[in-house]
């Protein structure tokens, strides 16, 4: 009688306590078609048709939800998961797994989620900070080969702790650090150090973000820089950024990035912008030089779907060793829940 007594009290204080809470599921699909056409600088080239997930925005699903403890304060947990809509692979919580307090102080956040960096790159991106805008293939080592670029950071290490301030007249910052956890008596254990800066009133946005990244055993430090900034006339608004970054006896990377969106109506939008990117030669390598352009449109068809399309191309000159060539070609669709 007495255990039943006690299941009892915890069963009613717990359903009192959740009485206070709230758990939502939330996500997006968002896939495409198109094809990928690279140029090589041997003269071949290959065309892929593909249907591939995540144009504008990674599909995902998640979990997300808080509880009130009074006095201001929150209690907040998000698990997140990256789904590719064209072969069905997730890979558990592996974009956020986090909780944290939130409150008249801001609010932080501990666990698996992303850097002060991450909070505010893409923020000045014109073409919807997709796959088709010109930054996608300019700002990266990615298809075009080459030089790291300001979007090759990582942006949600493990064991963050993440702090958020509160909104003060359009001023607001973030810091983050993230522990390695991986020291021996030999190595020392890497860590992930990032803040930002950001103002947001009225028609104006600018933002200045930082990361420096030390990997294990290595005394050298990846820095990754930002300046965002865009400009609301009304009907369109300018976009641009500049990006930064600095390695250790390697070359240093100078990116920009400048772009307009354009409302035709208020359900159709035109973006388009040209980025380049820049590394500095060292001890004689040659130097890099990428750019291309993306121009795109989007149609809402609700306030949960929306449809696009553009395309994207971009070169990159590999100082002497002929250029490489790649232009993207796509359209897609997003669903959000």
């Amino acid at each position: 009688m007495k255990k039943s007594l006690i299941a009892l009290a915890v069963m009613a204080a717990s359903g009192a306590s959740f009485a206070q809470s709230s758990v939502s599921v939330y996500g997006l699909a968002d896939i495409w078609f198109g094809s990928v056409k690279v140029d090589l600088p041997n003269g071949s080239s290959t065309t892929t048709t593909k249907l591939d997930s995540g144009g504008v925005n990674t599909s995902r699903w998640g979990l997300k939800g808080s509880e009130d403890l009074g006095g201001g304060l929150k209690a907040n947990f998000k698990l997140e998961q990256a789904i590719a809509l064209d072969t069905g692979a997730a890979s558990g919580f592996s974009r956020y797994a986090y909780v944290g307090f939130s409150g008249g102080f801001g609010e932080v956040k501990l666990g698996k989620t992303g850097t002060a960096y991450d909070e505010v790159n893409g923020s000045a991106n014109a073409v919807f900070n997709s796959a088709l805008s010109a930054e996608n293939f300019v700002w990266t080592n990615g298809t075009l080969g080459g030089h790291r670029g300001s979007n090759d950071y990582n942006w949600n290490p493990a064991n963050t702790i993440l702090y958020l301030s509160p909104e003060m007249s359009g001023f607001s910052g973030a810091f983050s650090y993230s522990l390695g956890e991986n020291k021996t008596a030999t190595v020392d254990a890497g860590n992930i150090t990032s803040f930002n800066l950001k103002y947001a009133a009225g028609p104006i946005l600018a933002a200045f973000a930082y990361q420096s990244e030390k990997a294990t055993g290595n005394a050298d430090e990846e820095k990754f820089m930002q300046l965002n900034g865009s400009y609301s006339l009304g009907v369109a608004k300018v976009l641009a950024a500049y990006g930064k970054v600095t390695k250790n006896n390697t070359a240093d990377v100078n990116e920009f990035q400048i772009g307009v969106d354009y409302s035709v109506s208020p359900a159709l939008t035109l973006s388009a912008n040209f980025a380049s990117s820049t590394s500095d030669s060292y001890k004689g390598a040659p130097e890099e030089k990428r750019s291309g352009f993306g121009i795109a449109a989007a149609y809402s068809l609700s306030k949960r779907t929306f449809v696009y399309g553009g395309y994207n191309g971009a070169t990159n000159d590999n100082g002497g060793g002929g250029d490489t060539k790649v232009g993207l070609l796509a359209v897609g669709v997003q669903h959000n829940f």
